[in-house]
């Protein structure tokens, strides 16, 4: 298997997704986009993960590469790879497929609670219920054609698949404790008084279990993306 990695920001990385790559024995190349906006051929990757960052999928005016990644996702779609998005990854897979991102009613930061929308077998079908980590302001609609996977009492749309490779989560599963200490370190003006904010101190106390809850579940995820790979 190889994975190309779409990474925005130094401090947004692969977190416990390095591992699951690890143990396939997976190859991994990059596109860092904070270096060089150099991208792959589209279709000579099994699968493409787009990470987040703080930027908007809006901002092409101001971050030029993002048309460019835009349609590098579109056509890695329309050739078969599997392509995962999170956060920010999500909302330019939905851009790139000509669904709208926009200001999310509220922010988003820190760990809470997502449910279920999809039982369709021939979906991903995430838990009736799970506590996910969140750091976002923007938020998308569904792509045409896409199935909602998951809502939260903060934002209707926290997840989507397209066809049976490519998946879309507004949430971070990948996260673990080094990773949550880097993005609030790089982003924790971001921490304003909300009704879905944690504080600092909040986000740093979360147990051990939380973080191993959720990378299992990014496991289920691209286990679920890469079968037959």
């Amino acid at each position: 298997m190889h994975a190309h990695v779409l990474q925005h920001v130094p401090f947004e990385g692969l977190g416990s997704i390095s591992r699951w790559l690890t143990q396939r024995n997976a190859g991994v190349t990059y596109t860092r986009f904070f270096e060089s906006p150099e991208l792959p051929t589209p279709g000579a990757s099994d699968l493409v993960i787009a990470l987040g960052g703080p930027m908007s999928v809006n901002d092409e005016e101001v971050l030029p590469w993002l048309a460019p990644e835009k349609a590098f996702l579109r056509e890695s779609i329309r050739q078969g790879a599997a392509v995962l998005g999170i956060c920010l990854g999500a909302q330019l897979i939905a851009s790139a497929l000509g669904a709208r991102v926009y200001r999310a009613p509220q922010k988003e930061i820190g760990w809470f609670p997502i449910e279920s929308t999809s039982g369709s077998p021939d979906t991903f079908v995430f838990p009736r219920s799970a506590t996910v980590f969140h750091w976002h302001g923007e938020t998308f609609d569904i792509p045409e054609g896409a199935v909602r996977l998951a809502r939260s009492a903060g934002c209707d749309n926290q997840a989507f698949q397209l066809g049976p490779r490519v998946i879309g989560l507004q949430f971070h599963l990948e996260t673990t404790p080094a990773a949550a200490e880097s993005i609030v370190l790089h982003s924790r003006d971001e921490l304003v008084e909300g009704a879905f904010v944690q504080t600092e101190a909040e986000i740093l106390a979360t147990e051990p279990s939380a973080y191993a809850a959720v990378n299992a579940l990014m496991e289920d995820v691209l286990t679920y993306l890469a079968r037959g790979r």
